[in-house]
């Protein structure tokens, strides 16, 4: 008689899964200690039947190889799978790399240096960018002149600070004309 390939699916007949259980839990046992004796493995197995008893089998100890199992997951994930987070930092490194090379490119360029990979276009962008860049510079210098002459008049009109030297504050006050009123100034000179 020829030995017929079963279906994999739970047996409906309860004797016969009990019998299918038993005749199968001793050849996965067996072929676990031949595993184990063959290959120097460290093997662990641990079986509930349907009824709730516990078979085991172990080549050295059950609790040492669950011991060495719960410790080496988290090393394999660490050495072999980095984490999200570490690879999100890679990319982010990557990108802000990228980035900063570009931006040293774009430096270098805009003084005048690397300027022999730059097409017609490229340099026609380049001018306009300078141009731009120096428009606003001549806008902002008034400006800032302005600012600086009223903050010297605010600076001269107050007593010297803490920690700020008369030398400093003369120097400070030198770069503005005092305020010529002649009314109340006075030119007494004593002799001898």
């Amino acid at each position: 008689m020829v030995r017929q390939r079963i279906q994999i699916k739970k047996i409906d007949n309860v004797t016969a899964r009990q019998v299918t259980f038993s005749k199968r839990r001793r050849g996965l046992f067996k072929k676990a200690h031949e595993l184990s004796t063959l290959c120097d493995a460290e093997i662990a197995l641990i079986v509930f039947s349907a009824t709730g008893r516990l078979f085991e089998y172990a080549s050295s100890s059950t609790r040492q190889v669950i011991e060495r199992h719960n410790l080496q997951p988290q090393n394999l994930v660490q050495l072999n799978q980095p984490s999200l987070e570490l690879q999100l930092e890679n990319s982010t490194r990557a990108m802000l790399s990228k980035e900063a090379e570009e931006r040293t490119l774009e430096l270098r360029q805009l003084r005048g240096e690397e300027l022999h990979e730059l097409g017609f276009e490229e340099l026609k962008k380049l001018e306009k960018s300078l141009e731009g860049g120096l428009s606003r510079v001549l806008k902002t210098k008034p400006l800032r002149g302005k600012l600086n002459f009223q903050m010297q008049i605010v600076n001269m009109g107050q007593p010297q600070e803490q920690g700020q030297s008369s030398e400093s504050i003369t120097n400070n006050g030198s770069t503005v004309a005092p305020p010529q009123d002649y009314d109340s100034s006075d030119t007494s000179l004593k002799l001898g």
